[in-house]
């Protein structure tokens, strides 16, 4: 009696779709495969970044990296 049967989660679909209609559904559908083509576009490009970035001069062949020291004090 505790477990959900295929015919409760059935009519919780049917109630679903009367609230909603199927419309609804439709553009939830297109715009999560949006969604999903957007991020993976985002990852592809995303790792173009870091590809470039690995093929990049290091720091120590020539170029000057500007910064500032500062004295080390220790607390008592």
């Amino acid at each position: 009696m505790g477990a959900i049967s295929i015919w409760h989660w059935l009519i919780v679909l049917v109630v679903v779709v009367l609230v909603f209609g199927t419309k609804k559904f439709r553009n939830i559908g297109s715009d999560l495969g949006g969604a999903v083509k957007g991020f993976k576009e985002a990852m592809k490009s995303e790792d173009g970044k870091t590809e470039q970035a690995k093929t990049e001069i290091p720091p120590s062949t020539g170029q000057t990296i500007d910064g500032e020291a500062r004295k080390e004090t220790t607390r008592s």
